[in-house]
């Protein structure tokens, strides 16, 4: 199998936090550079400092600007991995359109933004690796999750066209769809939250994703295969469960 991480670059888009900082630091110890990216320049910096190998490059995926001019200084790495999120918990009947269009634009149209350089890039030069971070809540409609859910599923989505439209480019894709992660994200939660992980811990999840070279991983399981296989549940019946 080959090593994808011993000497490749990774740009590490939504490295400030939780997750993205527990794959910056994973991914930095398996011998790859690590180029950190998201809007909070202190705390890339911060983080920086405790890697052997890390550049900062400040960016607000949700400004056409910003993403441009950090496409320009990251197009030579060898990976991009989209790990940005933004989370409100919402019923319909709550709607705040202000909110749900912010989640839209962070986890879906940012993605496209930084995909717009990363794609023709990868695809000009015949190899790359691009690894979305989905969430299990993309795989069918649940309840208090108007934007989150639809956004997530629409990410999901898009690497399922990439995956197809890329097949003998040289361009790896794949998508990694958790659940729970420990998070000033969840925290917003007041429910339950079955085998909810550490971002430590969904960051080892991720990685033997990307080691397994699979196109679509979903974890924890058991947890995952409620939401995988319950696509293929008649609609009551899943929404029932919820």
């Amino acid at each position: 199998m080959t090593d994808a991480f011993t000497g490749k670059t990774w740009w590490i888009v939504g490295a400030s936090d939780g997750l993205g900082a527990a794959l910056a630091q994973k991914i930095s110890a398996r011998g790859a550079h690590v180029i950190l990216s998201a809007r909070s320049a202190d705390k890339l910096n911060n983080l920086a400092a405790t890697l052997p190998n890390a550049a900062v490059l400040p960016m607000d995926v949700t400004d056409a600007k910003t993403v441009h001019e950090a496409f320009s200084q990251a197009q030579h790495a060898d990976a991009m991995l989209y790990c940005v999120g933004t989370y409100e918990p919402m019923h319909a009947r709550d709607w705040d359109g202000d909110a749900v269009e912010r989640m839209i634009d962070t986890n879906f149209t940012g993605a496209a933004r930084v995909l717009a350089g990363v794609v023709p890039q990868y695809v000009t030069r015949g190899f790359g690796h691009i690894m979305l971070i989905g969430s299990l809540s993309g795989y069918r409609g649940l309840p208090a999750a108007v934007g989150y859910s639809a956004s997530k599923a629409a990410l999901m989505h898009l690497a399922e066209n990439l995956l197809i439209d890329l097949k003998g480019s040289g361009v790896k894709i794949q998508v990694a769809n958790p659940g729970f992660i420990k998070t000033r994200l969840t925290a917003k939660n007041d429910f339950a939250m079955p085998q909810i992980m550490t971002a430590d811990k969904a960051a080892d999840h991720v990685l033997k994703a990307v080691d397994s070279g699979r196109f679509e991983s979903a974890f924890p399981r058991p947890f995952a295969w409620v939401f995988k296989w319950g696509r293929y549940l008649p609609r009551a019946l899943f929404n029932r469960l919820f």
